[in-house]
């Protein structure tokens, strides 16, 4: 295993979200794997593929980049019973994390771009801290859990392993 190589996410509208994206993370469209004119995926292949309930329209994929990192796929269905975005507390994929430089403009840009802070930036704790290690949570437009994280400083962990996280 090398890395992630994308992140999949389910939006209730793609261009809406690509707008998003741009404006909060810099990010760019690739390609789009499924358009409009190609018409839905759906049937049994699809249901059976993904899991989905009988009756799931894919009708939308487009892949962006960011400037830095793993790719984003963005994919848009419509299906019966169609859930809410996951809270932190529910089981599952929960957010995303994105690596910041400056964390208040990173914050300021998801504002903009139409997010919601969910906290003020905050130090980051215990065998993460350093002096200018901070965090916080934001939601996008449609309420999906986006962190915005930065860790310039050394952080206590690494006092105790050769081992680092991964960073940009």
């Amino acid at each position: 295993m090398r890395g992630i190589d994308h992140v999949g996410v389910t939006v209730p509208d793609i261009d809406a979200a690509t707008v998003f994206f741009r404006h909060a993370l810099g990010a760019e469209v690739l390609y789009d794997t499924l358009r409009p004119e190609d018409g839905p995926n759906q049937g049994p292949s699809i249901e059976q593929g993904l899991g989905v309930p009988e009756g799931t329209r894919e009708t939308r994929i487009r892949m962006l980049t960011l400037p830095h990192g793993p790719g984003l796929e963005l994919f848009e269905f419509r299906a019966p019973h169609q859930r809410d975005p996951v809270m932190p507390s529910d089981l599952g994929w929960q957010h995303l994390a994105v690596y910041v430089d400056d964390l208040d403009a990173a914050d300021l840009r998801v504002e903009e771009a139409g997010g919601t802070r969910l906290s003020g930036p905050r130090p980051l704790p215990g065998v993460e801290a350093g002096p200018r290690n901070r965090m916080t949570y934001t939601r996008t437009p449609w309420g999906s859990t986006l962190e915005l994280i930065t860790y310039p400083d050394p952080q206590p962990y690494e006092r105790h392993t050769p081992r680092r996280r991964w960073r940009p």
